[in-house]
């Protein structure tokens, strides 16, 4: 059998060993100086006065996030339904409650009218939402204009999910810098990956400053150890930042990769007319095309197309599943209409790794062409 391919793998690019030293150096636990020069790469990427605190996943800058933004016990939090579920899970973790927001058409992201009429049916019961989850989904950026006038509206801060979109961009500004607070994930599937790993982002310095307190066990300044707050084992270790390091020297070329081989399957689709392929809805979006996504004439079409991927060793998978359709989450809020749940019962993600070869793109070329012949 062929070897498999990968929807997206680790993409090693050999500079990482520059910052990651043996541990005969005391390199691994002594100082934290890739940490720091790890976030002043990020600062200096996102270009938006921005500070960064790197952590030891998404989930946890997601955790954080929402503690920055003061959510807590029995408030709620409005949040894309279409995600994956480490954008939900944090809410529970602060014992607050999510209400799910279906996505629109053109990115599949959060839908803003649906966004606020969630907001207005809250408000005429006496409740305001504590906070926005947005989600670049598959690094495609959302409507966030439209979706900062709401949170400007009604005064409810963002925080942006943008795991999956590091060098996406919207009108010449990157994702992550848009809403009060950004995550990124370097999880082993991303775009660069410090194997696991990710990010919180702050407009004010302070934030950031208490992101590192609370992922650092919360220490008081003191010489014992002393604890005024709760606090966790969140921040990066110095070792996967300096992979990122090493990672971030080629960011700009596997971004230029992934949008090749998005362009790679537009070249295939552009005849195929009951195949629709996620694509930037104007000039003024910029996808790092993390994935490549389509959507399917129906459900059993998407799944006779998965499978015969799977027979040649290739792996594809749905879209995510709607947080609202999800077992643990079926006592929640839901607003909207029924996009999401169309996009996940059609929808497929089809490799997009930047180290897939020409072989294996000849490969997939070769059981597209047959599938649809």
């Amino acid at each position: 059998m062929n070897q498999r391919i990968f929807l997206s793998s680790p993409h090693m690019s050999g500079n990482e060993s520059l910052f990651v030293k043996n541990k005969e150096t005391g390199f691994i636990e002594i100082n934290n100086r890739n940490c720091s020069e790890f976030e002043i790469n990020l600062e200096k990427y996102l270009c938006e006065n921005r500070n960064v605190a790197v952590l030891n996943s998404g989930t946890a800058a997601l955790h954080l996030g929402l503690i920055l933004l003061d959510v807590q016990a029995h408030d709620y939090v409005l949040c894309q339904s279409m995600t994956f579920s480490a954008s939900a899970n944090p809410i529970i973790y602060l014992g607050a409650n999510p209400i799910f927001i279906d996505s629109e058409r053109d990115t599949w992201n959060m839908c803003p009218l649906a966004l606020e009429k969630a907001i207005l049916d809250k408000l005429s019961k006496g409740v305001k939402p504590k906070a926005i989850i947005i989600v670049h989904l598959y690094g495609m950026p959302a409507k966030i204009d439209e979706i900062i006038v709401i949170s400007n509206k009604y005064e409810i801060p963002i925080l942006e999910d943008s795991a999956e979109a590091l060098g996406s961009s919207y009108k010449d500004q990157k994702c992550g810098t848009f809403g009060d607070i950004g995550v990124l994930s370097f999880n082993g599937n991303k775009i660069i990956t410090t194997s696991g790993g990710g990010a919180i982002i702050t407009k004010k310095k302070s934030d950031r400053d208490k992101a590192i307190f609370l992922s650092t066990q919360a220490r008081d300044n003191a010489p014992h150890y002393q604890h005024s707050h709760i606090g966790y084992n969140y921040r990066m270790s110095n070792i996967c930042a300096g992979i990122g390091r090493g990672q971030m020297l080629v960011l700009e070329e596997y971004i230029e990769l992934r949008r090749r081989i998005n362009q790679f399957y537009k070249a295939f689709f552009i005849n195929i007319s009951d195949v629709t392929i996620l694509s930037e809805p104007s000039s003024d979006y910029y996808s790092n095309y993390w994935l490549t996504t389509i959507v399917l004439k129906s459900y059993d079409e998407r799944e006779k197309l998965r499978l015969a991927f799977e027979k040649a060793n290739i792996e594809t998978r749905p879209l995510w599943k709607p947080m609202h359709l999800q077992p643990v989450f079926k006592s929640c809020s839901y607003y909207g209409e029924r996009t999401s749940e169309d996009l996940f019962e059609r929808g497929l993600c089809l490799p997009s790794g930047s180290n897939l070869t020409e072989t294996e793109k000849e490969r997939i070329l070769s059981e597209l062409q047959l599938f649809f012949q």
